[in-house]
């Protein structure tokens, strides 16, 4: 098989390769609005943490083994890693771990051929909204303060993983890439 020569050293794997390509997609969360740190309790904020952060940690360290050259993980960060909400202050920090996390793993995996990349969102309307994510009060908002007037919907960012997951992002590996209606982020 020809070889491609990097930085990295010798690869195997070349874009375009017939080798099968495996996607991991990192995309769970858990997200509770509180006015004040004293309002998190510890078993909110393990809750959180272990939903966000150590879930995606255990998930992909289990699937590393399966993934081949040519394969792709896609993390989901957030804005709030950028420009951190003060209601959401356990969320925010476990979506900056996760930016970090994504882009010392892109440097671990490089040189196997496998991509790692992260997408983060600004205000999409998901289940996470209305199921604690936002103040009550402010559902009827949200979004509302992006340069687009609103909230993006999932159709909307769903091409960022495919386009991420697929060939045409063989050369993309350590970055995160924003869909935020126009709010300052990656």
């Amino acid at each position: 098989m020809p070889q491609a020569r990097g930085r990295c050293g010798a690869r195997s794997w070349r874009p375009g390769h017939s080798r099968q390509q495996r996607i991991l997609v990192n995309n769970a969360a858990r997200q509770h609005a509180r006015k004040s740190i004293l309002d998190i309790t510890t078993e909110d904020l393990d809750w959180t943490f272990q939903t966000n952060l150590y879930a995606l940690f255990w998930i992909t360290k289990a699937a590393i083994p399966h993934l081949q050259p040519g394969s792709s993980i896609i993390n989901t960060s957030s804005i709030v890693a950028f420009d951190p909400s003060p209601q959401l202050l356990d969320y925010s920090a476990t979506k900056a771990a996760i930016l970090n996390f994504t882009r010392c793993l892109a440097k671990q995996l490089a040189d196997k051929g496998i991509r790692v990349n992260a997408v983060a969102p600004g205000p999409f309307w998901t289940a996470l909204q209305p199921s604690g994510g936002q103040f009550p009060d402010h559902l009827a908002e949200f979004g509302a303060d992006t340069p687009l007037g609103r909230p993006g919907q999932p159709a909307e960012i769903a091409p960022l993983y495919v386009l991420l997951a697929s060939n045409e992002a063989s050369f993309t590996t350590g970055q995160v890439f924003g869909a935020t209606g126009g709010e300052v982020g990656p």
